[in-house]
């Protein structure tokens, strides 16, 4: 089956959905939106801090807002992008607000503010504990009351299409790559459609489900950036996978596991060992509140000097009152497994969190495959360069959907709808036995990635993750060029390419900065970024 729409978006969380807003308003043509499964999985969803902006122009400013991202982001970031979100802010939140997403507010009517770490002040936007659903919540409804948008649920894309479909060469040095629409596989009839369109939107959102611990969802398989890179298009920043500093350590819930919110560490909690004693003053001046990346290796590594499998917040100190109203669901989630927050330590662990790259874009969202844009967590704009700053990749998301969908809306009225594009070739077959062996690939490449990928690398362990990813990319392609195509190794397939990317640019980084730490390169810039060798 052949399906025409004048704006193609897949991937339905607060990027997509925020494109899609902008661009049916703008009477150029019919909006599609394709998810995986359906709208109110989005890993946006997941996010429970909030969204940074400027809002308190009494204390905060602008030029704050830009230098913690440049700290943060140890100043691999591009100052552009830094300023063009940072500056276009509070538009957005203005749009969110428009579109019906709530936000707490104070006694005064004012938006009640957050601190996270790295932020130098109070300007965290958000909805208790469950901003991310919240503001999914507001964006369906608003997309499902749109009449110029459909909504295309449990529908999964295979490959983006472009001339290499019409037969012609496809190489990375092409400056000429155009996009023409997807190959889609639908639920129903199990075939894959083609989608064609004039415009294309990636918005797949992250790859923490390459991890095998993470607070991802299982969805978060990396989709469009392996397509993009199967595609020709270029993708940067891979090594720099942040690994959230505390989710909840529960042995029996590892994929995806509760993310303990960076909030919580910005109300005033404290990490700490088992016993109760503090570590993080060996670490960093800002305690507590240090960047992610600090102080996710600040616990990777007191959990290896005295062998635990976790450490602890202690929000214990706090008014348990206030505590349960700021933090509902982390209390409930908390006492289901026998933990009462406002007694006791809640065990945390670091986890496989965000990815900071992806596919390369402008300050317009659009790659280097003409007509392709991408937005959200599956694009590298440069905001976040070596490490995201908490609660920027909410508004970096409808920030940049709004450049995207302008500069669409403008330009596309020099683009036509491809007829020429040929109909996937559906032979094939699938039996059981395969099934097991893409469950089984899925397992290994989590435990290659997160034993040999994961906060601490080595020249050794990631070429050890290389050889076993270069193994099962072989063995996958084989089977994927001689089965009938599924979301399960489709996934696979994603998966193998998003995990080598990591590794790839991982081995070509001979530093640690950032997220990327290796002890080869050289251990000591990493003891003096910590402070170990000076500990106070």
């Amino acid at each position: 089956m052949i399906r025409k729409f004048d704006f193609l978006i897949i991937g339905g969380g607060v990027a997509g959905m925020s494109f899609a807003l902008k661009v049916a308003n703008s009477g150029k043509g019919k909006v599609a939106i394709v998810c995986k499964t359906t709208l109110d999985e989005a890993n946006t969803a997941k996010a429970q801090g909030g969204i940074s902006s400027v809002t308190n122009l009494k204390v905060d400013t602008f030029e704050k807002h830009i230098e913690d991202t440049m700290i943060a982001g140890d100043h691999i970031s591009d100052r552009d992008a830094v300023e063009h979100v940072v500056r276009n802010a509070p538009a957005a939140i203005d749009d969110l607000v428009r579109w019906g997403v709530n936000f707490d507010k104070n006694a005064n009517g004012e938006f009640d503010l957050h601190r996270e770490g790295g932020h130098s002040e109070f300007r965290i936007l958000h909805h208790a504990d469950d901003t991310g659903f919240e503001i999914q919540r507001g964006l369906m409804e608003a997309v499902r009351a749109n009449k110029n948008i459909t909504v295309l649920e449990n529908h999964y894309a295979v490959e983006i299409i472009t001339q290499h479909h019409l037969g012609i060469e496809v190489n990375r040095h092409m400056t000429n790559i155009e996009c023409y629409g997807a190959y889609i596989l639908d639920p129903d009839t199990q075939k894959v459609d083609t989608f064609l369109s004039r415009v294309t939107l990636m918005a797949t959102g992250g790859t923490g489900a390459v991890y095998s611990t993470t607070s991802n969802p299982n969805i978060a398989t990396g989709d469009g950036i392996a397509m993009v890179y199967r595609a020709k298009g270029v993708v940067k920043d891979m090594e720099f996978v942040q690994f959230h500093p505390t989710v909840l350590y529960n042995p029996a819930e590892t994929h995806p596991a509760y993310l303990i919110t960076e909030a919580m560490r910005g109300y005033g909690g404290i990490l700490r060992l088992p016993n109760g004693e503090e570590f993080m003053q060996k670490y960093d001046k800002r305690l507590s509140l240090a960047p992610r990346d600090i102080v996710a290796r600040a616990i990777d590594r007191e959990m290896k000097i005295h062998g635990l499998t976790h450490v602890c917040l202690d929000v214990t100190h706090k008014d348990a009152e206030q505590t349960k109203h700021h933090f509902p669901n982390i209390y409930a989630k908390c006492l289901s497994i026998g933990i009462d927050i406002t007694k006791q330590y809640i065990p945390v662990c670091p986890s496989a969190h965000y990815m900071c790259g992806g596919i390369k874009v402008d300050l317009h969202g659009e790659s280097t495959i003409h007509r392709l844009y991408a937005v959200g967590e599956c694009s590298c704009t440069g905001l976040h360069g070596g490490n995201r700053l908490a609660s920027n990749s909410l508004i970096e998301a409808v920030v940049y959907a709004k450049s995207a969908a302008e500069h669409a809306i403008e330009v596309m009225d020099q683009y036509e709808i491809n007829t020429r594009v040929p109909e996937w070739d559906d032979e094939g077959t699938m039996s059981n036995e395969e099934k097991v062996l893409i469950a089984q690939d899925m397992r290994e490449v989590g435990q290659v990635m997160s034993n040999y990928v994961g906060i601490v690398r080595s020249d050794l362990r990631l070429h050890r993750a290389w050889k076993r990813l270069d193994l099962l990319y072989e063995e996958t392609e084989e089977l994927f060029k001689r089965v009938k195509p599924t979301k399960d190794i489709c996934e696979l397939r994603n998966m193998i390419n998003v995990g080598y990317l990591i590794t790839r640019q991982a081995m070509e980084r001979k530093e640690s900065r950032g997220l990327h730490y290796t002890v080869d390169y050289p251990k000591h810039a990493y003891d003096q970024k910590l402070n170990l060798t000076n500990p106070k």
